[in-house]
């Protein structure tokens, strides 16, 4: 715990006003606020320290007006489900303010949902200026809000569509050589990042993996234990879960940037991922779905992350290194995003990305549940 304190202190430190994380420089309603802010309030839920929960709470102040409009570039009809996850935050500021703007924020990131564009199977395009996409990042962006949704406001249908695009993120991007999944799934296969015969990218890019390991676990929070497909989710987090435990690094504990790639030149160890498989691990160990070796690839991963890409700094704050900047499919410049490898690995290497520091903060917190029952 004094790891995730220490964390959630020092990325305090360096952004002390919470619109700004991730470098932006004007505020954002942007996921990689949403991800810092929901694992300090997650802090707070343990800790009862008042600090991770204003941290929180300044970013809905910020960029919720009184009439419960989302500021900072939000807008419906840009339909990015990249948008949503912030409002994963507003839940538990709306049930501790009983404020009403929050409630209307809440619900209009639901509508954006219910109106989303979709394949034809019922998938959500990633985003509205990506057509026939599903990426595995999507998954974590917009489900665990929407199964919290439908969970808090009694709406069955809310959670029956987070359950909906895991199963089908699952079909479509399913490794069979690795049991991995690859990043993203075209269902018109007219990207050209895309396999004509699967509709998938090339590779198995390992934060889009730790993203859709979060999505799974984060979801079944709000499953009900009678769900008809509660077994069925559990079965297929497990399966997941087994393919990223094969890939751990076994000399160092911690996960690559490209895992199907495992000795090819050029790869290396990446924290963004390697957090976000920590902190899955030791959640669904916590929760009852995976069996103790899992918890222990967890604590390994722990402190691989340490001694790989945690330094202390001179003011006596920590930082978390080998964080890949950012990766995607297509976009503007199709030459630069293709999918392929040598993509993956050229992408910009940074320090303290909210990627990181939000899923390091969030497996100490899971780690130190765990030692709590013991």
């Amino acid at each position: 715990m004094e790891w995730a304190e220490k964390m959630a202190d020092s990325d305090q430190k360096r952004v002390p006003n919470p619109v700004f994380l991730d470098g932006v420089k004007f505020p954002k309603w942007n996921y990689t606020n949403g991800l810092v802010t929901l694992a300090n309030q997650k802090l707070y839920d343990y800790n009862k320290e008042q600090k991770y929960y204003d941290y929180g709470l300044s970013y809905a102040e910020q960029l919720i007006d009184k009439e419960g409009k989302i500021g900072g570039g939000y807008e419906l009809e840009k339909y990015s489900l990249d948008l949503v996850n912030s409002g994963k935050i507003l839940f538990e500021i709306y049930r501790k303010t009983g404020d009403m703007r929050y409630k209307t924020a809440i619900d209009m990131l639901h509508k954006q949902l219910e109106t989303h564009p979709r394949n034809s199977d019922g998938g959500y395009w990633h985003k509205k200026s990506y057509p026939w996409q599903m990426w595995l990042d999507g998954i974590y962006m917009a489900d665990p809000f929407s199964a919290q949704y439908g969970f808090v406001f009694n709406d069955s249908k809310a959670i029956d569509d987070a359950i909906l695009q895991a199963e089908l993120i699952q079909k479509h991007t399913y490794d069979p050589k690795t049991g991995l999944n690859f990043h993203g799934y075209d269902e018109k296969r007219a990207q050209f990042w895309a396999n004509k015969n699967t509709g998938t990218s090339a590779h198995v890019w390992g934060r889009a993996q730790g993203w859709y390991c979060m999505a799974l676990v984060d979801i079944l929070d709000y499953v009900p234990e009678n769900h008809p497909k509660r077994k069925d989710l559990i079965k297929m987090l497990q399966k997941v879960y087994q393919a990223v435990l094969k890939a751990q690094d076994s000399k160092t504990g911690v996960w690559q940037q490209v895992m199907d790639q495992p000795d090819r030149k050029g790869n290396y160890l990446e924290s963004t991922c390697s957090t976000m498989f920590v902190y899955s691990f030791a959640k669904a160990y916590s929760k009852g779905y995976v069996d103790k070796k899992f918890l222990k690839s967890a604590e390994i991963g722990f402190k691989g992350i340490q001694k790989q890409f945690i330094k202390e700094n001179p003011d006596g704050t920590i930082s978390i290194t080998k964080c890949c900047a950012v990766a995607g499919l297509g976009g503007k410049n199709p030459q630069d995003r293709d999918g392929s490898f040598e993509y993956y690995i050229s992408e910009p290497i940074r320090e303290d990305d909210a990627k990181a520091v939000g899923p390091f903060i969030m497996a100490g917190i899971e780690l130190q549940l765990v030692l709590d029952k013991k």
